[in-house]
């Protein structure tokens, strides 16, 4: 089995994934094992508006649609750029530019 890289939280995203309620922080620790164990989340998609290889995972349970935005391209780790819950259709622009400002730091190491 291979092994797994280590998750990185930035800024307040690990208290925000904390934050969600029981079932939605469940999903979302379970997809990033997968993540971990180089396996693909069961539901995601691209976020390419905030860098090359930043994705989203999607939790959708009883109490709302719940997102994790992390980048897993870079060698040494998993990087959490944000967590938060979905209000409305399209994520909303501050969601989006505070991912892309943490995006932006792991680029200036």
């Amino acid at each position: 089995m291979a092994t797994s890289k280590p998750v990185v939280f930035l800024g307040d995203s690990l208290e925000r994934l904390r934050g969600f309620p029981d079932d939605a922080r469940h999903l979302a620790g379970q997809e990033l094992r997968r993540v971990q164990l180089r396996l693909e989340p069961l539901n995601w998609k691209p976020m390419t508006s905030i860098g090359a290889g930043v994705r989203e995972i999607r939790v959708r349970e009883a109490a709302g649609a719940f997102r994790v935005i992390y980048v897993a391209k870079l060698a040494d780790a998993i990087y959490v750029l944000h967590a938060f819950a979905k209000k409305t259709g399209a994520t909303a622009q501050k969601d989006i530019e505070l991912a892309s400002a943490r995006m932006r730091l792991i680029r200036a190491r």
